[in-house]
């Protein structure tokens, strides 16, 4: 349950327009809700302000409708992330409104038509090739869903430094930038040698058999000489457009 909805049952209570028993009614799931296969987490908005998320690898089609239902039912924004095609299907067809991203494997379903930009600056996803743009959507859909102003800049790896070099002032607008690289996972490193913001770095599992599934790009960016530049793991972009927004919204703050 939103935090803004929270506010409307007190506030109907001390007006009178809501008895005490009807506002523990729409409380009583509160703090989570007990599926038997799953525990949802209706308390998570309240504390980290977004609601939990769901991860869809490894559950069925009906555990992650059911999940998604509950969430989308307490009234906040249902975020479900590695959604395959079966799965992406059902939860289109559960909520026609959904916004689905192939691409990244993620279905957004925004409460009351999805929230306005809540942080006054720009998140920047970056990768450095075609092939890394699951996990880049997938760090895009996060960060929308949470609020943030998205810009994205696509296939501008080292191979070709001049393609990365052209979009300087894109680099130096941003409040915040997710760097999204497989192969040898050099980018991050250069984008937050050009930068004086938060870089977070996406190692990602492209690339050939000595790139050990992402992790000599994982190891690259830990090895980082860039200041500033940190990092999540293995084809994380989730995490990485969390880390973004929440960095995003303490820059926001007055």
């Amino acid at each position: 349950m939103s935090p803004e909805r929270i506010r409307e049952l007190l506030e109907g209570v001390r007006a009178g327009q809501m008895s005490i028993d009807a506002a523990l009614e729409s409380l009583k799931d509160l703090p989570f809700e007990d599926l038997g296969f799953a525990t949802v987490d209706h308390h998570r908005a309240l504390r980290q302000g977004f609601p939990e998320v769901v991860f869809c690898q490894g559950k069925t089609t009906d555990q992650v409708v059911e999940i998604a239902r509950r969430i989308a039912g307490a009234g906040v924004t249902m975020l479900a992330t590695r959604a395959d095609a079966e799965k992406q299907a059902a939860l289109r067809a559960t909520f026609p409104e959904a916004e689905v991203n192939a691409l990244g494997r993620t279905v957004l379903v925004r409460s009351g038509g999805g929230p306005a930009h809540q942080t006054m600056g720009t998140v920047l996803v970056v990768s450095a090739g075609t092939s890394d743009l699951p996990v880049a959507e997938e760090a895009v859909v996060t960060a929308l869903a949470m609020g943030n102003r998205v810009e994205r800049l696509y296939d501008v790896g080292v191979a070709g430094i001049h393609r990365l070099l052209a979009h300087r002032e894109l680099l130096t607008s941003a409040s915040v930038i997710v760097v999204v690289a497989g192969m040898e996972g050099a980018l991050a490193s250069v984008v937050g040698g050009l930068v004086d913001v938060p870089v977070i770095a996406v190692p990602t599992s492209v690339g050939y058999g000595a790139s050990f599934g992402g992790l000599a790009a994982l190891l690259a960016m830990l090895n980082s000489c860039a200041a500033g530049v940190t990092v999540v793991n293995i084809d994380n972009g989730f995490g990485a457009g969390m880390a973004a927004s929440l960095i995003n919204r303490v820059r926001s703050r007055p």
